[in-house]
């Protein structure tokens, strides 16, 4: 691990003070001083109609992944999740966490996404999809226009059995990309780093993926997938620190999100300001997702990412400017979490280019509050996700109580709150109860 020596450190804190907190593992939280207005905003690497394009193409594949994936019948194909009222959560939060949250509080249910079970369900199934679908045309297999039911035929996964996907990942974006891959034909290779947990490296396996392990970090993880798979003519790597598609993938969120409140009744404006709170890895998903927020509630929704104190990598990159060109490592940091979704050391180039003028801010928290979190949510509200997806919970309280509300004069009464859950469903039961007997012991 390189870092960096104590003179460059200490000029590094001494330019950036609230560096000297995020270096002793102390959490913070961080209100974005590059936030524009969107307005202000000229020009991004992705707008709109990229959102309304994807969202086609989600629509084109819904048959297929009614067919081919039986629990996507009852939504007609479409991969989406649940919005749920968490009230006896809030109380929980106002009562151990002091959050002082009036506005209502409400989950988003990713961690029951069906395939994949996770937020990576919209990202890199997306991904794989638009890559069938772009292999399957240029072969003249299909057209835009037709039933791609005909995706879950032999002739197609003969087809698709040429080729060759790969992707580094801490474990639920593998999960997705090998789950999708193996079911429409590909060969699949995961190159997972060490904290990425036993079982789902099991479950990959068993969908029919490789799976290759490393030692160390998602970047080693990610290094080694995008050479390996470059090495092979007709290998196509997903690239979770570089990748417009994925971002785009979890974008279609927003829409669909849209689509809940107005069935809840939920209105969002200025007096009614929509707060999003986002567990943070490579910053992929919570800023594909920010992006399309934006793109529809412009800046009456407010998006805020979270990350373990451990693996700050967003929050440094942002915090300084320098984005992808520094790691946590840099700053003699370990990288090391529970949170094995948020365990990465250097963000997304692409994401975090986007990202720095969209998010509202970055909190961190420590590994235990995962784990009290987790017995929290399941003693109040019967609802059970991995402990990285429990990090956005704390989140309103830690913006009610920092200066954000009274700079940018939001109503926090009138406020909703929204918890993205990350991750969950496919976790193993024993696996999760010892998650709650962990959390249970700590409160």
């Amino acid at each position: 691990m390189v870092v960096f020596e104590q003179e460059k450190l200490e000029i590094w804190i001494q330019k950036y003070p609230l560096l000297s907190k995020i270096t002793k593992l102390e959490t913070v939280v961080w209100l974005n001083p590059h936030l524009k207005k969107m307005s202000e905003i000229s020009s991004l690497p992705v707008n709109k109609e990229d959102m309304e394009d994807a969202a086609r193409l989600w629509q084109r594949f819904a048959p297929f992944l009614s067919h081919a994936f039986p629990e996507t019948k009852v939504t007609e194909g479409i991969i989406e999740s649940p919005l749920r009222k968490i009230p006896n959560m809030k109380t929980e939060l106002n009562s151990k966490y002091d959050a002082n949250l009036n506005g209502e509080l409400y989950l988003k249910c990713d961690n029951e996404l069906p395939i994949a079970g996770s937020i990576k369900a919209r990202g890199g199934v997306y991904e794989v999809l638009h890559y069938a679908e772009k292999l399957a045309i240029e072969e003249g297999l299909v057209s835009k226009e037709d039933d791609y039911t005909v995706f879950s035929s032999d002739k197609f996964k003969e087809f698709f059995s040429k080729y060759s996907i790969g992707v580094g990942s801490t474990g639920n974006l593998g999960l997705s990309i090998g789950i999708i891959g193996a079911k429409l034909g590909f060969h699949v290779s995961v190159y997972m780093s060490a904290d990425a947990k036993q079982w789902k490296k099991e479950l990959l396996r068993e969908k029919g993926a490789t799976v290759h392990e490393f030692k160390g970090d998602f970047s080693e993880a990610i290094l080694a997938g995008r050479q390996q798979t470059s090495e092979n003519p007709s290998g196509y790597f997903v690239d979770d620190e570089n990748s417009k598609l994925l971002f785009l993938g979890y974008s279609v969120a927003a829409m669909r999100l849209q689509n809940q409140l107005e069935e809840e009744n939920i209105i969002v404006s200025e007096e009614q300001p929509l707060f999003v709170y986002l567990p943070c890895g490579v910053g992929g998903s919570p800023g594909g997702i920010a992006f399309g927020l934006k793109q529809i509630f412009g800046d009456n929704v407010h998006c805020f990412f979270v990350e373990p104190t451990h693996s700050p990598s967003v929050l440094i990159g942002l915090l300084t400017g320098e984005k992808e060109k520094v790691s946590v490592q840099d700053f003699g940091i370990d990288n090391k979490t529970e949170g094995d979704g948020l365990a990465v050391g250097r963000p997304s180039s692409f994401a975090s280019s986007i990202s720095e003028h969209l998010v509202s801010g970055i909190y961190t928290l420590e590994d235990d509050d995962l784990f009290k979190l987790l017995a929290l949510l399941a003693d109040s509200e019967g609802v059970y996700i991995e402990p990285s997806a429990t990090s956005g919970l704390i989140g309103p309280g830690q913006i009610v109580a920092s200066k954000y509300a009274q700079q940018n004069k939001s109503n926090m009464n009138q406020a909703t709150h929204i918890v993205w859950a990350t991750g969950g469903a496919l976790v193993p039961k024993e696996d999760m109860l010892s998650f709650y007997k962990k959390g249970k012991s700590m409160i």
